[in-house]
């Protein structure tokens, strides 16, 4: 996997808008991106639109990775 930030700042807290993670297989195709919120995070497959990205919140995302 490759994934990169797209805009970068050092330092940074999270706001509203969030920093968007392109993400990429091993031969370079585009599998999406990862946006991470100060609520969530919302995963948009290929090209999809944030609007209609999967999204969930903290919460959620910390109690299914610690099952």
């Amino acid at each position: 996997m490759k994934v990169s930030v797209k805009d970068l700042s050092v330092s940074m807290e999270i706001k509203n808008k969030g920093v968007e993670l392109d993400v990429y297989d091993n031969s370079d195709n585009h599998l999406g991106d990862l946006i991470v919120t100060k609520t969530g995070l919302n995963w948009c497959k290929g090209k999809t639109t944030p609007a209609k990205g999967k999204k969930i919140k903290w919460e959620d995302f910390i109690a299914q990775m610690e099952r």
